[in-house]
């Protein structure tokens, strides 16, 4: 299966402002990548990359005064699988993890886990370990939440999420991930493409995803709580403890959003190219060979 993928992002900034970039596919993709443009801005302005101490590639740029843009568009190989599911998985006692795990298991900026291990040994302290429990703590975050959003609130807490019972795909991913700690399970947080594949398509305009994976038996497995299902075409873009450690876009001064657009379809089912607007088109969706 191809997948056809990408975003156009516009902001408005009122002084030169450095920002960085959280928005490539991550290392663990990149061999599936079989077309892709190179990463434009508007206007152009340099740009250098590095790797976080997390893996994920970081895009610097410094943008001018007034309006930037930047656009990516790129077709990647999936194998149509759906999520690995493992039903016999077991957790891994902490004494057995390895190290690059044991930081999955602390609280973080919106992962409280401090605030909520009362409530989680209360509610999941009973049930039989590991594939099980976690599958039982995506069941509980996916049937607590109301998603919408209108919902959307960046400083919002895993607690507060279960608090207010409202939140965007990061909130279902803070509380869920944070519910795993309290249970001595590493979780951490994903940001990527998931496009309508396999599942009736969304009215709403296309956004990044956010999602949990899970250390289980010696290796990481992905687990949604807001749609609560196995899905197809998940493209890794980042992974950190929380949202902390990867804003999709993090800028150091103030800025407007004027333009945010993503697509991620099934290349075969939706032949068009997706709109670019602001750019010159023919140097947007030029493919690399």
């Amino acid at each position: 299966m191809l997948i056809r993928l990408g975003y156009e992002i516009a902001i408005q900034c009122q002084q030169q402002t450095p920002i960085i970039s959280l928005l490539e596919i991550h290392a663990d993709r990149q061999a599936d990548i079989k077309r892709q443009t190179r990463v434009i801005t508007s206007p152009s302005v340099a740009s250098s990359v590095y790797t976080d101490r997390y893996g994920n590639a970081c895009r610097r740029f410094v943008a001018p005064a007034g309006t930037f843009r930047i656009l990516y568009d790129a077709l990647v190989e999936d194998s149509g699988r759906l999520d690995e599911e493992n039903s016999l998985a077991r957790e891994t006692p902490v004494e057995e993890l390895p190290p690059d795990a044991l930081g999955y298991l602390l609280g973080s900026r919106y992962c409280e886990t401090d605030h909520l291990s009362g409530l989680a040994w209360s509610l999941f302290g009973h049930l039989p370990g590991g594939w099980t429990r976690v599958q039982a703590i995506m069941d509980y975050v996916h049937n607590r939440l109301s998603f919408g959003y209108g919902y959307a609130r960046a400083t919002r807490t895993a607690a507060q999420a279960h608090d207010e019972q409202v939140g965007v795909c990061r909130d279902f991913a803070h509380l869920a991930i944070a519910l795993c700690r309290c249970m001595n399970i590493p979780a951490r947080y994903v940001n990527g493409y998931l496009g309508d594949i396999g599942v009736p398509a969304d009215p709403a305009p296309m956004d990044f995803s956010a999602w949990v994976e899970v250390y289980l038996d010696g290796k990481w497995y992905t687990f949604d709580p807001r749609h609560n299902k196995r899905r197809i075409g998940r493209v890794v873009l980042a992974r950190g403890r929380d949202a902390t450690d990867v804003p999709l876009l993090h800028s150091f001064g103030p800025h407007q959003l004027d333009l945010f657009k993503v697509w991620t379809y099934e290349q075969e089912n939706h032949p068009a190219k997706p709109p670019l607007h602001g750019i010159d088109r023919t140097a947007s969706v030029q493919m690399l060979a």
